[in-house]
Parts: C-alpha cells; structure tokens; sequence
C-alpha cells in the first residue's frame, strides 16, 4: 500500500537535506550549498553538494541525485518502506500504521485541500479586486501593508454577508463542508453560516505549504465580538502542531540561524514588510512541544517575542516555563520584550529593521535567565522565601529531558541563588587565617608544579612506586599490564621499563638507560613519595598502593572516554551514543 502524499511531505518538510546527509557525511558550508566528499565514490577532492533550498544533494563524480529518501535507500541500502520509517522516526513523527480508513482519510485530504484551496483564492481575489471591499483595502493601507503583502500571505476578505457555502455546496457534500470549520448550523436560524464573515483572513498553511485553516481579524471596533478568532481543530488541523508562516519562514534556515517567534498573525506579516521574514506566530494556543521540536529541525535559536504589555509578559513565562525542558545541546531559546505597549509590528514600523536587529542583539536573554529573573523578582530576603524560591527553581529544571542541559542550568540556578546568600560568604570570612610567606624555593617547586596536570602527576607516581621497587615488580609484572598512560614521554618510559622487567632478572635504575634529567623530575614532583615516606615499604603495602594508582588512571582514562562521548552526543544525538555513555558512566561508578 502506497504511502499518503501527504505523510510523505511532511517528513520531507520537517528534515533538511543537509541534517539527513551530515548524519553520514562530513559536510562543510559553501554559499548557501553544503559541499562533502561523496559518499558513492572514493575521492580526496570533494564533488558532493547538498542544497537544502532546493531539497536535493547531488554528487557530480558519479552523477547521483535525489531527496532524503533516495539518499538513505542508496547510502544505507534501505528499502523505501525502511527508509520512510528511519526518516519518520529522525523528524519525530510517529511511524505510519497502514489501515482500512487510510484510502478514506486519503479521499477525505483531497476534499478537505481542495475546499480551502478554492475558498482562499476566491476571498484573497476579491479583496485585491472587488471595490465592496474598499474599507478592508483601507484599513490594510492604515497598517502600512501593501499588496506584496496580500498576495504573499494570499490575505482575503469576507463580507459580513457572504454566499460562497451556496456555490460550494453545488460541488461538494455539506458534510465535507462542515468538517473544513469553515462553516457551521446555526440551528436556530437553521441555516448554514461562514465562520469568519466580516473579517479579514490568514492562511494557515501546512508545513508544505497548503492552506489547512485560518485566521481571522475584524477590521472595525467591536465590543462584542473576538479581535481573532482561528479555526476550530479539524481532522487535518491541530493548533498545537502547526505555526504560521512556518512554511515560508523554513526555506531560510540556510540564512538564518535564528526566527522570531510572535504572537499575532500581523506580527509575522509586518515584520516581513520590513525586511524580517524569519518569523512565525503560535496560534492562540500555549507553546507546545511539537511546535519547538518542529522549529529546532530548522534554526539553531528561537526568539519568543511577545507584545509589550502584561499579558504578553505572562504568555512569554507560559512558553518559558513549557519549553525549557525541550531544550537541547546546540539549540538556544531566547526571549526578547519590547516596549510597553508596543507589539512586533508596530515597533517595527516605527523604528525599521536595523534597529529592531540591533534591539534583539542588545536586549534578548536566555531562557533560564529569565526565569531565574522572573522568581527572583518575587522572592523576598528571607529564609522561607529563598526556600520557596529555590526549591521552583529546581523544580523547572527536573523538568528538562536532556540531561546534560538539565545539568547546567541547575548548576546555574543554585549559583546565582549562593549569590543572593551574603551571610554565608560573610560566615567563611571568619575562617580566613594569615597565610605565611613562602620560601623562593618552596615558590619556585609550587609554580613548576603547577604546570603539570593531574594524570602527570599520578603518572609520576606510578613510575616512581616502579622504578623504587624493581625486584618486587619484576615479580608481579602481569600487574602492570594494559596499564594506559597519557603522556607520550610518560608512556615510552613505562613500556621501556616494562620491557625490561619482562626480559632481565636483574635491574637497577641504572640499567633502565633513562635520561637522567626526566628521572629526577619524577623524582621531584611525585606526589607518591610523602606516602612511602610514611609506610613501613612492606611488599603488600607496595602492591596496595599501586592498585590505587592504576585505579585512578583507569578512571582518568574513563573521563576522557567520556568526555569525547558527550561531546559526540551533543552533535548526533544517538541513542547507540547515548547507551555507550550509561555503560561507561556505570563503570564509573563502580570504581
């Protein structure tokens, strides 16, 4: 059974190119294309491009061209259906179950489609040419908005007394009519009513760029009626899941790595009069998962920037405190307030769009900043009050599910709060003592050591407990097996005199033909030999502490394996990464 076009898109629209290819090749930016090595050939000189605007890759050595799903079939060996499914799973979608009302809800999307597509372009017409519509032209002109604009959006107007259901009707069943939200029963009139007369209306647009609903907004002063008022959630439509202007906002994230999140539909087209066409508007609703997932497929930095007074103060925490557990490693989310009183578009208008960019660099601020901001606001200078206020804190970031953003932010939290906690600062002061001047020489040893790290160090240690204790190493050499050193000087030193435990039976420090100045600073800095100063240097003493000592590199060693693996986390977020990381961080513990 073939998958829905629609489906198909989708995935499509949630993944670029350039994230799907990258997963596989090495790719680096070029203009606005990506250039790699291809993947189809062995080559030194890169012949790969992937363009992510025009959603292809293409490899000129071998002349292999496609879309993300051509990619992974031929790359991975995949079958389509594989390679639906991979690609399904990457975008965050739930993977397609094929089932009898498929072909029904297939039948259903052609319907549903063709009715908006038919109801948008008769209302945008009539606005652009249709003089009854004069007022709606004015009151657009009032806005400072062109008619660019109103055929880049496909804005419309519908009269207070339309009869576009009468024509429809003649082609398509009242049912389907019905299930667009488009229209409803007014049972006491018994009649069938347009949804959004008198208004002005926004195309809502699927991630591909088809009309799924709308917005609409009355254009003269009402006590009684909503400013806005958006269509009701239909089989192919949900508010949580769809932002507008997504659909054109996406095809920039070669451009941009950031987009401007606002509230209103005029928000996104009056920013895009001036210039700003890397913005989207939520839909009425809260900030919900899906809407950030589908925005950090895109751009690497969300701005939430809401209208300038309290409620928009109040939609802004909402999001906040909503979004900041979907934060991940190199994405950020940022807010930025405006003026009182002053939204996205009218700021904008005022000021032009260099000013509302240089407004945005000076004045947003990071997600978890602005909550800590916000509490501590609320917070007074007492003990039950800084509980309160700290134990919210700690509360939100439990919330986040990526553990490594979780970690930092609560270590960001808990440090600012020990900022707002002068007693105890003022408590430590007391048990300050006089530090007693040191020696040049002991000066001298302590900024030498200073400039070796921890594992030389206990390196040190380890060449010194060997080379002091020759016969007894000799003895209980399969103990200094598979031992790993980091430093190259280090490590030569040890295999050498590894080598020569294994091969001679007697040796002294002479014989390890060491140069004389790397033994004497072992010698030096070891920090071992203050404790074998203070051991009876019995032979289970000996052997104890060097147990210890390979304990400790072991553990060094499982850092920096840990380490490169946080760091590769961070990039490919994958879950073969990721259970690498538990199992080695179970050592971990373990030793």
């Amino acid at each position: 059974m073939k998958y829905p076009k629609e489906y198909l898109e989708e995935i499509k629209t949630r993944l670029k190119v350039s994230t799907v290819v990258s997963k596989y090749v090495s790719l680096k930016k070029r203009g606005k294309e990506y250039v790699g090595l291809s993947p189809f050939k062995n080559e030194k000189t890169p012949s790969f491009t992937v363009n992510d605007e025009k959603e292809f890759y293409h490899c000129f050595a071998t002349s292999e061209h496609g879309n993300i799903f051509d990619f992974v079939m031929k790359t991975q060996n995949f079958k389509f259906s594989e390679a639906v499914k991979h690609l399904a799973n990457l975008a965050g979608m739930q993977p397609y179950i094929f089932s009898k009302q498929d072909e029904e809800r297939e039948k259903k999307w052609k319907i549903y489609s063709s009715i908006f597509l038919e109801y948008v372009d008769f209302y945008h017409t009539q606005l652009l040419k249709n003089e009854k519509y004069s007022k709606a032209r004015d009151y657009l002109k009032n806005r400072s908005l062109d008619k660019d604009q109103v055929k880049k959006f496909k804005i419309g107007f519908i009269e207070k007394n339309p009869n576009l259901f009468e024509e429809l009707k003649k082609n398509y069943q009242i049912d389907d009519l019905l299930e667009t939200g488009l229209f409803y029963l007014d049972e006491k009139k018994n009649i069938y009513v347009e949804r959004f007369r008198g208004r002005l209306i926004f195309p809502i647009n699927n991630i591909s760029g088809q009309p799924i609903a709308l917005g609409g907004r009355i254009i003269e002063k009402s006590d009684f009626l909503a400013k806005y008022v958006n269509s009701p959630e239909t089989l192919f439509f949900k508010k949580g899941s769809n932002l507008y202007n997504l659909d054109l906002a996406r095809r920039l994230s070669n451009k941009f790595d950031n987009i401007f999140l606002v509230e209103g539909y005029m928000d996104v087209v009056g920013l895009s009069k001036n210039g700003i066409e890397n913005a989207v508007a939520n839909l009425g609703t809260s900030l919900t998962d899906k809407q950030i997932f589908t925005l950090n497929q895109f751009f690497d930095d969300i701005i939430i920037c809401f209208d300038g007074d309290e409620s928009g103060y109040k939609a802004a925490l909402r999001a906040a405190e909503n979004s900041i557990k979907n934060m991940k490693p190199e994405k950020q989310i940022s807010f930025l307030f405006l003026p009182d009183q002053e939204d996205p578009d009218s700021f904008v208008n005022k000021n032009g769009k260099e000013y509302f960019f240089d407004y945005s660099k000076q004045n947003k601020i990071l997600i978890h900043q602005f909550i800590f901001n916000h509490y501590k606001k609320n917070t007074q200078n007492n003990p039950s009050s800084m509980a309160t206020f700290e134990k919210k804190l700690r509360s939100i970031a439990y919330t986040i599910k990526d553990n490594y953003i979780k970690k930092y932010v609560l270590e960001y939290f808990i440090e600012k709060i020990s900022g707002l906690t002068p007693y105890i600062s003022q408590n430590q002061k007391n048990f300050y003592t006089k530090k007693t001047r040191s020696l040049d020489k002991t000066k001298k040893l302590f900024n030498e050591s200073q400039s070796l790290s921890g594992v030389e160090l206990k390196e040190f240690s380890l060449i010194y407990l060997v080379v002091n204790n020759l016969n007894l190493m000799r003895d209980q050499v399969h103990l200094l097996k598979d031992i790993k050193l980091f430093s190259e000087v280090n490590k030569q030193i040890f295999e050498k005199i590894v080598f020569k435990l294994n091969s001679e039976n007697d040796l002294s420090i002479d014989q390890l033909d060491i140069d004389v100045q790397i033994i004497n600073k072992i010698i030096k800095f070891a920090p071992i030999k203050h404790i074998l100063q203070k051991k009876s240097n019995k032979d289970y003493e000996i052997i104890e502490l060097l147990e210890d000592i390979v304990r400790d590199l072991n553990n060094y060693n499982l850092e920096f394996r840990i380490q490169e693996l946080e760091s590769k986390f961070s990039k490919d977020l994958s879950e073969t990464t990721f259970n690498e990381l538990k199992e080695l961080k179970k050592k971990q513990n373990v030793n």
